[in-house]
């Protein structure tokens, strides 16, 4: 059976049927949901609450609203979705976890980065936050469109005015058919600067002119981001509208309170769930795919991220970090693809393509404010006209009032009634009327007459009329200005750059992300780890740390010092060295072996902290010694020098120290009841001095010495007394006079021209005269007058000050006073360093170490401790600044 067609049935194709309305639902989805306009960066529903909160009065700085109210109002009059839908975009918009710059102040359990739902919207208050208000600026002034609601009772604004460039301050993220869009957050002080650079130079602002204020990316969880080298990810990205880019968190290694290396996450990338983070590696330590891992838990409140990884004894602290950024969610991925509504249609722009498209809506937004303002200000400009004419013939305009019979009539005299508009007069009018018009003097407007007729008795004070005469001077300046403005587009533009730094100067913040630029495969934790001088110390209990130089105020000769580490029982500070954080660290022990740290891989911690045991950072023996620790910068130097306790020494080729495993290297090979006591770094036009316990130093050439292999042993360099053992070795490399510390912290320096210059295996010179009060010599160091010399004694007290303060005297002196040693305790180590400023004003100095060959540039990297026992001893200098502290 056929049907014919008729009015009210149409054949179709039902391909074709199906095809249109995917089509229509598609853009549907699209244009009304799941993308953000570009100009305002908001999507419908985010529009429509933040409209439904101004136009009810929840904004900033009024009384919070309750969430549920919000909602029905928005629910109600503008968005006939589930409530549900509603509240889940309010609660997103609230939550400084989700948005780097939130548009709502939320009060209540908005949810957490565990993922935790809000309360429900009945117990949560929420209103505007002030950043929001400023989406919603002038607004009132006919600088948008708007368009009725779904059942036309009501309007809302198609766009938002936006002052802010949000699309880029909060980013964006929605999945819609066939498409999505994944666009970061970035800081508000960096987007303000690109657009104030687009403007001033709109032609030849390029994207990498872009990306020299744009660092990057900037998420509200902080953590690191990697975005290539020179910024190649990030450049492709941002120049495409699609690319990639990794996210690190951000850890650090502690001791925890039960003696435990921990490694301690402190941020997290964007997006990820804490709670869920954690379970995930738990199930790895249950699947063992995760070996070293003692407990976990979660020591976060309201002052920060912290998640707590104690590792077992064993546990190496790189093994397990490793295992996490590959297995967990510690290492992710953002993928950017910036797509967006541009004149109702999706759109996938670049960075600079999205700045110029909010500019051009700014500028749309300032044009119609400019001409809704000028209309404004004509409409005022012709009534004060009306008024001050009026007040020039008040008389006549009273008269003219008082004689008309109503309002009316009043109205049509002073619109300027007369002999060719009588016929608009009733016939019966009266003749005192009819003869008024006749005679009527006023031309005034509709407008202006009826301001007239309003216009108080008081205005006519003398007083009131220079007001409105100086309000229509004034009105005329701003009609002028803004006619200005209409007609030179760049004002507007320099209008926009004004608002950008009136805005960052308002709500800009120091970034969160730290932005690296390094390929995720080429990535290296020290890329992460900024270059700082850092003091480096070993307890004989073998516990290590890093401290930052700056904590330790320099102080005058003579002083008590500071407390550098607590000891405990048995315990005491045995070794100290000042280095840059990025150098290699060589530990030689008493066994003739050899170990590699990089100096950022000892935990960063205060001076009051123990330290973590070092046994959990390289694999020492058990009841093996560290006795000397060597920063290094670089392996291009000639030789290291090593020295025993018995006197033997050797000279071997730095290079063959580049690698060194975890389990260590033979350095040297060491005779029955020997031990390696001491290391140098030397060149082949150095002079060698060996410095013995009982205040003997022997100098010679190192020509004196072989090249020696690593494996080999060493030769005799110095002749030693009975009881006395050599406590350090030194090269002439380092400065011009050797300074000489005793075990109670007297010192001195000598000119190094004193010692004579003899044979390889001599019993030596007098360097310092030992007595009971000095007590025997501690360590030894070659060193420059402007340098700054850091002492640390065995319980811990740690002192610095200048060796120029130190008294340079002869060779068979017992010294001066250096560091006041307490009872029962001992210098232990020194190290001396320079300070150097980098050459640019304002910037603070440098450490580095002086001679031996080192790179003027390189900061600290061959600063050797020799372990020497740093001493309090006293003589009246230091004062009680000195004893207090720093």
């Amino acid at each position: 059976m056929s049907i014919e067609p008729t009015s009210q049935v149409r054949p179709v194709e039902i391909e074709q049927e199906m095809r249109t309305s995917y089509l229509d639902y598609a853009m549907s989805v699209i244009v009304s949901r799941a993308l953000p306009d570009v100009r305002d960066g908001l999507k419908p529903v985010q529009r429509r609450i933040l409209w439904g909160m101004y136009e009810g009065g929840a904004r900033a700085g009024t009384p919070y609203r309750k969430s549920a109210a919000t909602v029905g109002d928005v629910m109600g009059k503008y968005h006939p979705h589930g409530d549900q839908a509603v509240y889940d975009t309010l609660v997103r918009m609230a939550q400084d976890f989700s948005l780097r710059y939130p548009l709502i102040d939320g009060q209540g359990n908005f949810g957490s980065v565990d993922g935790d739902p809000p309360a429900a919207m009945r117990y949560t208050e929420a209103r505007m936050s002030p950043i929001a208000e400023e989406m919603l600026a002038d607004i009132d002034q006919n600088t948008v469109d708007f368009e009725p609601n779904y059942d036309g009772r009501h309007e809302q604004p198609s766009i938002l005015p936006s002052r802010i460039p949000n699309l880029l301050l909060n980013g964006s993220s929605g999945i819609a058919v066939g498409m999505a869009t994944s666009i970061p957050p970035h800081n508000l002080g960096e987007i303000a600067d690109a657009i104030s650079m687009l403007i001033e130079n709109p032609e030849t602002t390029t994207l990498d002119d872009l990306l020299t204020v744009i660092q990057g990316p900037d998420f509200p969880t902080y953590g690191i981001a990697l975005v290539g080298k020179d910024k190649a990810q990030l450049r492709a990205a941002y120049g495409e509208g699609h690319g990639r880019i990794t996210m690190h968190a951000r850890t650090t290694v502690e001791e925890s309170s039960k003696g435990r290396t921990a490694i301690i996450v402190t941020e997290l990338p964007y997006q990820v769930n804490k709670a869920q983070l954690i379970e995930k590696i738990a199930e790895l330590v249950r699947d063992r795919k995760i070996e070293g891992i003692a407990d976990l838990r979660d020591e976060s409140d309201r002052n920060g991220m912290r998640i707590v990884i104690e590792l077992k004894k064993e546990g190496s602290v790189q093994q397990v970090k490793n295992l996490l950024f590959k297995h967990t969610a510690m290492r992710s991925t953002f993928a950017i693809n910036m797509m967006a509504i541009v004149d109702g249609a999706p759109r996938r722009l670049g960075l600079k393509r999205a700045l110029e498209l909010f500019i051009d809506h700014r500028r749309n937004v300032i044009r119609r404010r400019t001409e809704y303002q000028l209309e404004k200000a004509r409409e005022r400009e012709h009534i004060l006209q009306g008024l001050l004419r009026a007040i020039d013939m008040i008389d006549a305009v009273i008269a003219t009032i008082r004689a008309a019979e109503s309002a009316q009539a009043a109205l049509d005299l002073l619109q300027g009634v007369g002999l060719v508009q009588l016929e608009r007069l009733p016939a019966n009018s009266p003749a005192a009327i009819r003869s008024l018009a006749q005679r009527n003097p006023f031309t005034f407007t509709e407008v202006q007459a009826r301001a007239i007729l309003d216009m108080q008795l008081r205005r006519l004070a003398a007083l009131e009329r220079q007001a409105i005469l100086n309000e229509y001077e004034e009105l005329i300046k701003k009609i002028a200005e803004l006619e200005d403005l209409l007609a030179n587009p760049r004002k507007i533009d320099f209008l926009i750059r004004d608002d950008m730094k009136e805005l960052k100067k308002k709500y800009g913040d120091p970034r969160r992300t730290e932005i690296v630029e390094a390929d995720p495969e080429d990535f290296r934790e020290e890329d992460l780890v900024p270059h700082q001088d850092s003091v480096v110390t070993l307890s004989i209990r073998n516990y290590i740390k890093r401290m930052p130089l700056d904590e330790f105020r320099r102080q005058s000769r003579g002083g008590r010092g500071s407390r550098g580490a607590p000891t405990r029982e048995e315990d005491a500070v045995m070794k100290l060295v000042v280095c840059d954080s990025h150098d290699n660290l060589l530990f030689f022990t008493d066994r003739g072996k050899v170990y590699h740290l990089r100096a950022f891989d000892v935990p960063d911690t205060k001076k009051q902290a123990k330290g973590l045991p070092i046994v959990n950072l390289i694999d020492l023996e058990p009841g093996e010694r560290v006795t000397t620790i060597l920063p290094v910068r670089s392996y291009d130097r000639d030789f290291i020098l090593l020295a025993t306790r018995n006197g033997e020494i050797k000279k071997t080729r730095l290079s063959e120290f580049e690698e060194v495993r975890r389990n260590g290297k033979i350095a040297f090979n060491l005779d029955e009841n020997d031990q390696l006591i001491a290391a140098r770094l030397a060149t082949n036009e150095t002079h060698v001095i060996l410095v013995s316990s009982d205040g003997l130093a022997i100098r010679f050439k190192i020509d004196d010495l072989r090249d020696a292999s690593r494996a080999s042993g060493g030769v005799r360099g110095m002749k030693l007394r009975p009881g006395a053992y050599v406590v350090g070795v030194e090269t002439t490399d380092d400065g011009s006079d050797l300074l000489i510390i005793s075990e109670r912290g007297f010192g001195k320096r000598t000119s190094i021209d004193e010692y004579p210059l003899q044979g390889r295996g001599g019993q030596g010179v007098k360097t310092l005269n030992i007595t009971e009060k000095t007590g025997n010599v501690a360590a030894c160091r070659m060193v420059d007058p402007r340098q700054d010399l850091l002492l640390v004694t065995r319980d811990g007290i740690v002192v610095r000050t200048r060796v120029s303060e130190i008294s340079r005297i002869g060779r068979n002196t017992q010294g001066v006073t250096v560091m006041r040693v307490g009872e029962g305790d001992a210098v232990a180590s020194i190290a001396a360093f320079m300070m150097e400023d980098d050459g640019q004003a304002g910037s603070r100095r440098r450490a580095r170490p002086s001679g031996n060959g080192a790179d003027p540039d390189a900061a600290l990297n061959e600063t050797l401790p020799l372990g020497l026992d740093v001493d309090d001893a006293g003589d009246g200098h230091g004062g009680d600044e000195a004893a207090n502290g720093d």
